[in-house]
Parts: structure tokens; C-alpha cells; sequence
């Protein structure tokens, strides 16, 4: 835990820790105490902390406060920001709009190229988007990045998995040699920080690498309560169904696996009353930041997403996550649970599965020394499974 307790202390003036009052962010998380720093001290920082600690700020006070004060009328891209996801990149792009006066651009695929190209011509400072764009942009002069003093890898472990490594390493092989570069992440395997330390020999850094993994805060054991919920594959929307009724999230996100299954879910979730919207990759952009509006600000109380939204999503208030299937990979759960229980509140997670998935949901509770209360529906409350009385439909 930090022992900063102002931002300050860290070396954040006056008119950024104004900005981060209005926002309802006072205390450093013990992140941004040990990143900021480093950052502002110019070093290349790898780091990994968990879920909902502030890694984005972490990176971002130090980097601005650094144009604003060495660059008195900036006019060209100083900061470049990496982010594997539409989603991601868009809350980057807000975030940065709410801490500085910099002009800001968000440039992601799926977006005509002449209206980004517009769009650079304003002459923005910080910009945000995801590899393939932006190597596209540079490839095609209409994204200079001759003044750029630093490069941020956002979920730095997505951006260097097999289907985006290409176009990040791309990316980073066209902007200019000894740039300061910060890499982030809830999870960073080894390989991941393989690969980043390969791509600052390439260009030859000569700033101090700082690799920084903050202790685990456990929000996973301790701030999230894990409940399964058995269902067989054919009723699980129905199952679903009767869970919402039952709890009344304030706010939920329901993931699955399939997203050719996020439009089957909201049907059959909205034709029985349910008020819910979509979130997936087919969508085109503009319904995908429809959809995280309408969710944000609390006009549609349940997302049913794929894994398009199991990483960087940062949403106040999501007091349940839903999973109607269990993903791939270890990190994967983590990424996606992670949505709840964020900046010191309480979450709960719930896995609706078949046999097979419960199966491996108890091998999953004992590699992450998790505990997961097995629950039913029954007359419209959640209970636990044992003989119905008053008791069984005490939560736990």
C-alpha cells in the first residue's frame, strides 16, 4: 500500500492535482507512487500491477506534465499511445482530455483514413490508437512522429500476443531511435518483457530500463465474491434471465466467449423485458461507443460483450460480472472479473456453467486461491444449494 498520500509528493503541480480533485482523485494508488517517479525521471519503465489501480494515470501525469513544461507551443505528435482495443484507446483519449489541455487525437482502424488524416492536420500532441492505424498513418506520412519524446504500450501483454506482435514491433521500429518508452499491464509474462527489451536494443535507448510489479493486491480474493451457477448449455440464457431478475445488478457486464452469441444473449435478455445493450467487434464504431455511453452512464444497466471488453474498461459502479463461459486462459479471467471491484469497491463474479465448465472452474478456484460459493435459483432468489429454508438464501 502507498504511503504517499498527495500527488504532490510525487512532483504533480498544482494545476494537474486540481484536475484530479474534479475528478474525485485525491490519494495515489500504490502504482502511480512508484511509477511516477521513474517515468518523470525519463527512464523506459516496464510495469504490471493489477486491475483497477490507476496504471493509466500512472503513466500519463508524468508524460503530459513533461510535454507542457518542456514544449511551450507543441505542434506536432510529443506522446504516442498503444492501445490493442477501440474501447481501451477511447478511455485513454477521454482520460488524457480530462487531465490536460493538450490537444488529444484518438486514430483507430475502422475509421475512414481521410478524416483521421483531417484530424491530424489540427496538429495534435497526444495520440491514442491501436498498431495497425497507426503504422498505416506513419507508412503513409500523414502521422509524423519526428518530435515524439515517448511511446506508451498499453496492455502491453495484447499488444505483443501472435496476432498483434507483427504490427506492434512494426510500429515501434518506425519511431525515432532513444524515444522513452513505458510499457503496462495487469499481467506481463516473461516473453512479453522479452520481447519489449529486444525492441529498445533495436533502436538503441540508452535510458535506464526500470521493471516494476507491484505486489498483488488481491482484489480477486478479497474484493470480489465468486459464485457458480450450474446450467446446462441450452438453458443458460434462461438461467441468466432469472439471475438478473433475482440480484438487480446495478450495473453488470455479461461476457461470453462467442460473440456471434452477444446478439443471441441481448434478444432473448430484451424480448423478456431486460434492459440490456450489445457491445462486440462486428459492430461498427459508432454503435460500440453507443453502446459504452448508454452503459457509463447508466441508461442501460446490463453489457453483453465478448472478450472485446475484458481489458482496460474502466466503468464506475459495475457491481456484477457475469460469465457465461470460461475463457481460454488464466489471465483472460482475471482481465475479465477485474471489470468489478475497482478503485476500493466490491464486486461479484458468476460463472454459469455445464459440468465441463464447472469442472474447471474448481481448478481454476485453486490456482488462484480463489473461493467460489456454489449457488441455485430458487423462488426468485439466489441461494445456496442445501435444503430450502430461510437461511439458504442468505448471500454469502
Amino acid at each position: 500500500m502507498s504511503t504517499i498520500h498527495q500527488f504532490s509528493a510525487l512532483g504533480i503541480a498544482p494545476e494537474y492535482t486540481d484536475r484530479l480533485s474534479a475528478l474525485e482523485i485525491s490519494i495515489p494508488t500504490a502504482v502511480q507512487a512508484a511509477v511516477i517517479p521513474e517515468i518523470a525521471h525519463g527512464h523506459n519503465v516496464i510495469f504490471q500491477s493489477d486491475t483497477g489501480t490507476g496504471k493509466t494515470l500512472a503513466y500519463l501525469l508524468p508524460l503530459i506534465q513533461t510535454i507542457e513544461k518542456q514544449v511551450s507551443a507543441p505542434k506536432n505528435v510529443n506522446l504516442l499511445i498503444v492501445a490493442p482495443t477501440y474501447e481501451l484507446a477511447s478511455q485513454i483519449n477521454t482520460t488524457v482530455k480530462s487531465v490536460s489541455n493538450l490537444r488529444a487525437a484518438l486514430l483507430i482502424g475502422g475509421t475512414p483514413l481521410r478524416r483521421q488524416s483531417e484530424i491530424l492536420k489540427t496538429k495534435p500532441v497526444v495520440v491514442t490508437g491501436n498498431p495497425a492505424r497507426l503504422l498505416e498513418l506513419i507508412r503513409l506520412k500523414k502521422l509524423k512522429t519526428a518530435e515524439l519524446s515517448a511511446a506508451v504500450l498499453d496492455e502491453a501483454d495484447r499488444l505483443f500476443a501472435p496476432e498483434m506482435r507483427a504490427a506492434t514491433e512494426q510500429l515501434l521500429s518506425c519511431l525515432p531511435h532513444n524515444i522513452q518508452i513505458a510499457a503496462a499491464s495487469a499481467t506481463i509474462p516473461a516473453k512479453t518483457e522479452k520481447y519489449i527489451r529486444a525492441v529498445l536494443q533495436k533502436t538503441g535507448s540508452d535510458k535506464e530500463l526500470k521493471t516494476i510489479y507491484l505486489p498483488a493486491e488481491n482484489i480477486l480474493q478479497t474484493a470480489i465474491t465468486h459464485w457458480a451457477i450450474y446450467a446446462e448449455r441450452r438453458d443458460k440464457i434462461e438461467t441468466l434471465r432469472k439471475f438478473l431478475a433475482a440480484e438487480k445488478p446495478s450495473k453488470a457486464i455479461v461476457f461470453t466467449s462467442r460473440p456471434d452469441q452477444v446478439e443471441n444473449i441481448v434478444s432473448k435478455l430484451s424480448f423478456r423485458g431486460s434492459d440490456c445493450i450489445a457491445l462486440h467487434a462486428r459492430a461498427d464504431k459508432k454503435d460500440r461507443k453507443s453502446a459504452i455511453d448508454k452503459f457509463r452512464n447508466g441508461k442501460c444497466k446490463i453489457l453483453v460483450t465478448s472478450d472485446l471488453s475484458a481489458r482496460g474498461l474502466d466503468v464506475r459502479g459495475i457491481t456484477h460480472i457475469i460469465q457465461m463461459d470460461l475463457p481460454q486462459n488464466d489471465d483472460a479471467f482475471i482481465h475479465r472479473t477485474g471489470r468489478t471491484a475497482r478503485a476500493g469497491s466490491k464486486g461479484i463474479n458468476v460463472v454459469i456453467g455445464d459440468d465441463h465448465e464447472m469442472r474447471r472452474f474448481a481448478a481454476l478456484e485453486k490456482r488462484l486461491g480463489i473461493i467460489v460459493y456454489p449457488k441455485i435459483l430458487w423462488k426468485g432468489k439466489v441461494c445456496v444449494p442445501t435444503v430450502p429454508d430461510e437461511t439458504s438464501c442468505e448471500k454469502q
